[in-house]
């Protein structure tokens, strides 16, 4: 269960939202340079840091893509009292984001909180309503031409969350995709012996359409992908054993299919094989909503890709806080340097 806490705490923490992640680029590019043969960024944004494989006569690569971006906000409006509108960067839950605090990434960062109506004045209709995103806004703590002189429409908020440990895990905003990056650099560092050209891809823009993962994948033209993303931990009180998805603690999960993929059945049996001959903890994943860079991976290239993912079983996902299990990350970079490193021994044509 031995992971790199600290390394993982920084990782989660700076802010990345779609289409504003040089935050999170420069820090991974930093990360990853020492450990790669080449490291290039493409015009959309995406770090793709390359490792030669070891046997590849005919060029084999491999694409891993982690995407680094966050789910986020973006400024849309300062009204005359100073209180900021804001339009989401991908998916949120609304009910989560009552009095919670955000970042605004203006000339400079101001923390804000997300204001809504008083329960106090709510009427018995509002009270009964599910929240809707259009009924928050940000509170800077200043009136409008003090915010203004620091934020403009189109500024990236982020949540301000840190990393904690609880238990056996680990809680913090952005472990998606976060903890995905982080599984990605510390495989590139214990990587001896790729068996074909590993394409180690940090995209940009997945939660608002995994547009980096197309784009990238487009370029690279891989024989082989994995992505690596969380995925549902839904092992909590009120659930069924059906719903559950994945569990904490129960190892990492081997993506079967999700909404927008169904996973190549050689690399599904693949990584099986190599989790059970290493004794990795592993568990099945079957999410039939959502998707993730494994769509891209596997279709964006000339010919295909033959395709899966390694995912994280993450709980409270697309809240404001999110929390994984240490060992199941650890088995994560167990099982992708494993399959990084055996590509070339299995049957690829059955």
């Amino acid at each position: 269960m031995d992971i790199n806490v600290k390394l993982l705490k920084q990782i989660c923490e700076i802010a990345g939202a779609p289409g504003f992640e040089k935050r999170v680029r420069d820090l991974v590019i930093e990360l990853v340079t020492p450990h790669a043969d080449e490291v290039k960024t493409d015009n959309l944004g995406n770090v793709i840091a390359l490792k030669k494989g070891a046997r590849n006569p005919d060029g084999k690569r491999v694409m891993v893509a982690a995407h680094m971006d966050e789910i986020g906000f973006m400024v849309t409006h300062i009204d005359e009292n100073g209180f900021v509108r804001f339009h989401t960067l991908g998916g949120f839950d609304p009910k989560t984001l009552t009095a919670q605090r955000v970042i605004v990434h203006g000339k400079k960062d101001l923390v804000g909180v997300m204001g809504s109506k008083p329960i106090h004045v709510m009427s018995p209709e509002e009270k009964n309503k599910l929240p809707k995103t259009s009924d928050f806004f940000i509170d800077l703590g200043m009136p409008k031409e003090e915010v203004e002189k620091y934020i403009s429409i189109g500024d990236p908020v982020t949540r301000d969350r840190e990393l904690i440990e609880m238990g056996d895990c680990v809680n913090c905003k952005s472990i998606d995709n976060r903890v995905a990056v982080f599984i990605l650099i510390e495989a590139l560092k214990k990587l001896r012996n790729p068996a074909y050209d590993v394409y180690a891809t940090f995209t940009v823009q997945e939660e608002v359409g995994i547009r980096g993962a197309n784009v990238a994948a487009h370029g690279i033209n891989p024989d082989f992908g994995i992505a690596l993303d969380t995925t549902i931990a839904f092992d909590v009180p009120g659930a069924q054993a059906h719903e559950k998805v994945t569990e904490l603690g129960k190892g990492t999960a081997i993506k079967i299919m999700d909404a927008m993929t169904i996973c190549d059945y050689r690399m599904v049996d693949f990584m099986k094989k190599m989790a059970e001959k290493e004794k990795i903890t592993w568990q099945p994943e079957i999410l039939t909503a959502g998707g993730t860079d494994t769509a891209g991976v596997q279709r964006m290239g000339k010919q295909g890709a033959i395709a899966g993912a390694i995912s994280i079983p993450t709980r409270h996902l697309h809240q404001v806080i999110e929390m994984a299990h240490k060992q199941d990350i650890a088995d994560s970079i167990e099982l992708l340097v494993t399959c990084l490193e055996n590509l070339d021994t299995f049957d690829w044509k059955h």
